[in-house]
């Protein structure tokens, strides 16, 4: 058997029980009992555009895990807060009655302003797999920053709604290394256990899971592993694994048994517009501006700051452009998008008290993929559960921590797939280019090599001892390594060096950043756990000290 991971006394979660009371009339279709009902997944906020001219007391850009904490304990503590994002609200069903695409057939959902895919694995089976598609405001951006393309999540709920909802907290002894200047005591006896709780984390049925046939690919993960010496745990995550229960015994419309995860997931998913979000609309007192992307922030001569932000459409034009003022921002855009736009800011002089570090200590997790061929008496199984639920843990001994990830492809591939987080230590910045008037980044996929070599410190010793082979048709033409991307974007305005300890930016008194542009570029696991506790330790010091 596997472990629990169980890095905090809350990490597996709260009961549904308790997390439903939590949310209560929000959620509307979830029964009392847990039980979650067939409706599609819809955002729960207030939503419509900010008109021009508007003075707002807080104004938050994103809707992400910071943003969505950011937003819940003002609205709690008694203040107004303009929420904007720059994707959709995804809240109306397309043609197929469903709100969300399915992994296995992207469409004009699936991708932020591309005329064609650009999924994560391109090829296989030795062929290309993307495709044609409308140029449209969907769920997933692949922006294609110099040596490597960061995946991100564009809507109502940010990168909550197309990940694999992985809810890990960092093992205690890593915690120094992520964030150097953070007290770990409180973090693990406050400000984690809130997160989990406030994200609904849960963990999979162990004994369910042993039986489960969308698990064999799993439990195939989990064998190899052991085999070759290395600990698998059972990794915490915020779908609900009561209705995964019912996708398998066919009482529910499936939702992670139908492959949904990369393009938003319909129904078992608790993304943030179940969690943080809908508790903040119940306060009545946060609006969210979908389709609204800031393009300045400038001090107001009457005090606060100036923010222009142009309203879209859904092909991406601009439809109008508004001023606000705000008598504080934050910044919650996400990693790239808080840093791109800082960056702008200060290079433009728009913020010119901001330092330095703006732009700097940006990373990738250390994120890489492979794929493993089995032999025939090893089958992963035509049905696979889209959400992963396990880890290979070798990170004091390797720098690698590996998801066995799925590949619902709906048919038998005899394959193992993986991402891996890494110990990564290259670092990129973020830079103005005053020709072109936009944000560029200096990665360079030769500095991925640290992770390929600490992801063989795995699958080496395993392909080893099972007579294996790494498959070479996921990423191209006999590429074995997913070098080229990242999931987890982190860094670029980093906490006590671009901030002080608490997300104030220097310079500019009531700017504060509040997202994973805080953390210097690796978490030793999926990031979004630590995201948010960050979030709820810095927004009550904020709270309790500057409103």
């Amino acid at each position: 058997m596997g472990d629990t991971v169980q890095y905090s006394n809350e990490s597996r979660g709260v009961s549904r029980r308790r997390f439903i009371a939590g949310t209560g009339s929000i959620l509307g279709a979830m029964t009392l009992a847990g039980h979650a009902a067939a409706a599609p997944q819809r955002s729960l906020t207030a939503a419509g555009p900010i008109p021009s001219g508007a003075h707002v007391p807080v104004l938050v850009i994103g809707t992400g895990y910071g943003g969505s904490v950011t937003a819940l304990r003002l609205a709690q503590a008694g203040v107004d807060v303009q929420m904007v994002e720059m994707g959709m609200a995804w809240d109306t069903p397309g043609s197929d009655g469903k709100i969300f695409a399915n992994t296995t057939s992207p469409d004009y959902r699936s991708f932020w302003l591309r005329t064609r895919t650009k999924q994560p694995i391109s090829n296989f089976l030795g062929f290309p797999i993307d495709k044609n598609v409308p140029r449209y405001t969907g769920i997933l951006d692949a922006e294609e920053m110099g040596g490597i393309i960061v995946y991100q999540g564009r809507g109502v709920g940010g990168g909550s709604l197309v990940n694999g909802g992985m809810a890990v907290t960092p093992k205690r002894e890593n915690f120094g290394a992520v964030l150097p200047s953070v007290n770990a005591d409180e973090m693990y006896a406050t400000y984690y256990p809130r997160a989990n709780a406030g994200l609904g984390v849960g963990t999979v049925d162990p004994t369910w899971f042993d039986s489960a046939d969308c698990y064999q690919y799993a439990r195939v993960g989990r064998k190899q592993a052991q085999r070759s010496g290395f600990p698998f745990v059972f990794v915490p995550d915020v779908y609900d694994w009561h209705y995964m229960e019912q996708e398998a015994a066919g009482t529910v419309p499936k939702s992670a048994l139908a492959g949904e995860i990369l393009y938003g997931n319909n129904y078992g998913k608790k993304s943030l517009q179940k969690t943080y979000l809908a508790q903040a609309a119940a306060t009545g007192r946060v609006t969210v501006s979908p389709l609204h992307k800031v393009t300045s922030v400038s001090p107001a001569s009457g005090g606060g700051y100036t923010v222009l932000i142009d309203q879209i459409n859904t092909t991406g034009d601009t439809t109008a452009t508004k001023t606000v003022t705000a008598d504080r921002v934050f910044f919650a855009a996400g990693s790239v998008g808080t840093s791109k736009l800082l960056v702008k800011l200060k290079a433009t002089g728009a913020l010119p008290g901001l330092n330095d570090q703006i732009g700097k200590g940006w990373g990738d997790n250390g994120n890489v993929m492979c794929g493993r061929a089995n032999h025939l008496w090893d089958p992963t199984g035509a049905l696979q559960a889209s959400i992963p639920c396990g880890g290979i843990d070798n990170w004091t001994a390797g720098g690698a921590f590996a998801e066995v990830a799925p590949l619902p492809t709906g048919i038998e591939t005899f394959a193992s797939f993986y991402l891996s987080i890494t110990k990564n230590p290259n670092r990129a910045e973020f830079s103005w280019n005053s020709g072109t008037g936009t944000v560029g980044l200096n990665w360079q996929t030769a500095w991925k090599q640290p992770s390929i070599d600490m992801a063989k410190s795995i699958f080496d010793k395993i392909n080893a001892k099972e007579g294996t082979i790494y498959r070479t048709d996921l990423f191209g033409t006999y590429k074995i390594w997913g070098d080229h991307l990242t999931y987890h974007p982190l860094g670029g305005a980093v906490l006590d060096r671009a901030t002080d300890n608490y997300g104030r930016l220097h310079g500019h008194p009531g700017l504060y950043v509040i997202d994973g542009a805080l953390i210097p570029g690796n978490t030793s696991v999926n990031p979004f756990v630590t995201i948010t506790a960050l979030a709820e330790r810095n927004i009550e010091k904020i709270i309790a000290t500057d409103l």
